[in-house]
């Protein structure tokens, strides 16, 4: 089902995945570092680390986007659109080289994170 190229990076990287629900959770917290790491270049005024940082998550939203179910409904359509609008906001944060579309960025992945980690263990 989530046999993506996500799921094999984090596959040959982090033996220790249990499910995907486990990947989910490995592709959120990795947003949170690459957009840290965009952070700290976009202080330093390097706009080759930036766009590298930025474009590695931006990967991660983009097969976030590509795993959704949109015939699960609703929630599958909300997702896509958060995550296209985190995608948009990452774009700018690159072009204006401004970490304030980051923090958003990270606020929602950070929101997102917490939610699934609830879902996830009330699942269990």
């Amino acid at each position: 089902m989530y046999q993506t190229n996500a799921y094999n990076t984090y596959a040959q990287n982090n033996v220790g995945i249990e499910s995907p629900q486990k990947l989910i959770e490995m592709l959120y917290e990795g947003i949170l570092r690459f957009n840290t790491q965009a952070k700290r270049a976009i202080k330093d005024n390097d706009i080759e680390k930036r766009t590298y940082w930025i474009n590695r998550s931006n990967a991660i939203f983009i097969e976030l986007i590509n795993t959704l179910d949109i015939n699960q409904g609703d929630v599958s359509m909300y997702l896509h659109g958060l995550y296209t609008y985190q995608l948009n906001l990452l774009s700018k944060a690159n072009i204006e080289n401004n970490d304030t579309y980051i923090m958003e960025v990270n606020q929602v992945v950070r929101g997102l994170l917490d939610a699934w980690r609830e879902e996830t263990n009330v699942a269990q």
